[in-house]
């Protein structure tokens, strides 16, 4: 039986979406898991797609980068298949898993798309200390003073970090790093 995982980063990506769908529809997937997460946070529907692959199955996805995040993320998804003598299908590549052909091009592919990463990365990088060095990066300038007051009042009031990251519109990091420069400490029960 061939199971599909669609992924996108983004609700915002709907399009892509949507067009993973059809062509995991189209590859004739029985059962489609689908997630709409980054792939740097937990991806429970991937989880649950690999856990539900049973022997002689094939996990189908459209794109590499919908699946892993690394090659060796990679690696672990391909080895947790094997061990269930099950298989991946890489759509846009017409690669499977089952053959050693197609073991030996997704290695091949795989470290290809890691390398490209890693000279984005590095260029990045590049990009950054150039414009530091000519003045023109600031970096970010961080929240506005009424905000950071804001989440300092609310709180001594005792209220939760998350709620006040909801309440604020901000993430609950930006909370725990206001309080950690203004070296508050919620009161003691």
């Amino acid at each position: 039986m061939k199971v599909g995982y669609a992924r996108t980063s983004t609700i915002d990506q709907k399009a892509g979406f949507e067009a993973q769908l059809r062509d995991l529809e189209a590859a004739e997937c029985k059962k489609i898991f689908q997630e709409q997460v980054s792939a740097v946070k937990q991806r429970d529907e991937l989880e649950k797609a690999i856990e539900y692959v049973r022997e002689n199955d094939t996990l189908v996805v459209t794109k590499l980068d919908r699946l892993a995040r690394s090659l060796p993320d990679l690696h672990k998804i391909i080895n947790r298949l094997k061990a269930k003598n099950a298989h991946l299908e890489i759509l846009n590549m017409k690669l499977d898993t089952a053959t050693p052909h197609g073991m030996m091009m997704l290695n091949i592919m795989g470290s290809f798309a890691e390398f490209e990463r890693e000279i984005m990365l590095e260029r990045q990088k590049e990009g950054i200390a150039r414009a530091k060095s000519q003045g023109k990066y600031k970096g970010s300038t961080g929240l506005p003073t009424e905000i950071e007051h804001a989440v300092t009042t609310y709180l001594e009031t005792g209220v939760s970090k998350a709620w006040v990251a909801q309440k604020l519109g901000i993430g609950i990091a930006s909370v725990y790093r206001i309080a950690k420069k203004n070296r508050y400490k919620p009161l003691e029960s």
